[in-house]
Formats: C-alpha cells, sequence, structure tokens
C-alpha cells in the first residue's frame, strides 16, 4: 500500500481530481486542496488545506511554499497526483529532490494550450498529463479525460 497525496485546488480542479479517486483505491489517500468544506467530498479519507496563490499575488509565493511543505512533512507520499494549480506546482517543486513519483493532470479547461502552471510541471513532475490529444507533445502525453 503506498501513501498517496492528491491535491488541487477547489472548483472544476478538485472535481477532476476526484474523478481519479479509483486510480488510488485501496492505498493510504490523503487530500489536500484550499476548501475544508471538501471534507465530506473525501471521507473517509483525510484532508489537508493551503493558502490559494496565482500570478497575480505571486508575492504569496512563500506562503504556499510554507504550506507545501507542512504537507509533504505530514503525509510524507510516496506518490502526489495533481490536477493543477500553482500551489501543487510548488509542491511538486519541493517533492522533487526526495524522489516522490509525481503526476501532474493538466485541466480539461485548456484545450488550445497547456496551462501557465502545466508548462512548467514538465520541469519539476515525473510525468504530465494532457486531457486533449491534440496538446500531446515530446513530455506531455495524453492518456484520456477524466470527464
Amino acid at each position: 500500500m503506498k501513501r498517496v497525496l492528491a491535491i488541487a485546488l477547489g472548483g472544476g480542479h478538485f472535481v477532476q481530481l476526484l474523478r481519479l479517486a479509483p486510480a488510488w483505491e485501496g492505498h493510504d489517500v490523503t487530500y489536500a486542496t484550499v476548501h475544508a468544506e471538501s471534507a465530506v467530498d473525501v471521507a473517509p479519507a483525510r484532508l489537508l488545506t493551503f493558502r490559494d496563490v496565482s500570478r497575480a499575488d505571486w508575492w504569496r509565493l512563500p506562503l504556499a511554499a510554507w504550506d507545501a511543505a507542512r504537507i509533504l512533512l505530514r503525509v510524507r507520499p510516496q506518490v502526489i497526483v495533481t490536477t493543477g494549480a500553482l500551489p501543487p506546482l510548488v509542491l511538486l517543486a519541493l517533492a522533487k529532490p526526495f524522489g516522490i513519483r509525481t503526476l501532474w493532470v493538466d485541466s480539461i479547461a485548456n484545450s488550445e494550450v497547456l496551462s501557465g502552471s502545466g508548462r512548467h510541471a514538465g520541469k519539476v513532475a515525473s510525468a504530465v498529463l494532457t486531457q486533449w490529444p491534440q496538446l500531446a507533445q515530446p513530455g506531455v502525453e495524453h492518456w484520456g479525460s477524466v470527464l
């Protein structure tokens, strides 16, 4: 049994993450998102929260890094799966030196180009996936869509 961290922002990112839940059935999974109310959606699994940050408020990145480090230390995951955005990207960057296997699934909303964070995910994630076949390229694979 592996320790899995499933992390995403709220809204559509989190909905897509929940659609992937059958993939880690039978493993010790912890979810992380920006909304504590999402605990009802993942029960009985544990839910941790983190602060949201975006390119518009980049000055909050140290807070995102603090939250990411706190989550990594609490969960000590062997595998991390995310559907985005910037705070999970920070977490993947912190996880990389520890050899934690990571998977970035770019949001289905990005049908013409990868998200800004998705374009950077290839530098820190073990694998990057797009949900649109036309966006597949070297380093970005298409395995299907979650919706």
